[in-house]
């Protein structure tokens, strides 16, 4: 896909690897995924935020590949962290899954999940033909 990322020099650039915006070309289709948390399919959940978050974009992953999609047709993130020590683990991990021009991105820091465990979901809004 050519997605066009949009950063108006009027505005600040990005503080990380993220876009302001992406321009989704007329025709492609959309597929949104509803926040994923890191939970293995056996039900464990890892201790480290970062590996949650992998865990998140691998579940995102299959969601995708039921639409004939992968991660690299993501064009926005919505992510959530417990705790401002866990944005690093997360950024490193969006940052590893994530094409290029990046999608654009918001992230949140939220005082808990459905578990005490959880530290970190992740939903998103990709786009292919």
């Amino acid at each position: 896909m050519t997605m066009t990322p949009l950063t108006p020099p009027s505005i600040a650039k990005p503080f990380a690897r993220y876009s302001h915006g992406i321009a989704v070309p007329a025709g492609y289709r959309l597929v949104a995924c509803s926040g994923q948390l890191g939970v293995a399919t056996d039900g464990t959940i890892p201790e480290d935020a970062r590996a949650q978050a992998d865990l998140c974009f691998s579940n995102i992953a299959a969601i995708l590949a039921e639409a004939g999609m992968t991660l690299a047709d993501i064009v926005r993130i919505n992510a959530y962290v417990t705790d401002r020590a866990h944005m690093k683990g997360y950024m490193e991990s969006r940052d590893a899954h994530v094409a290029t021009p990046p999608p654009a991105s918001t992230l949140v820091i939220v005082s808990g999940f459905t578990l005490p465990a959880f530290k970190v979901e992740i939903e998103v809004l990709a786009a292919a033909l």
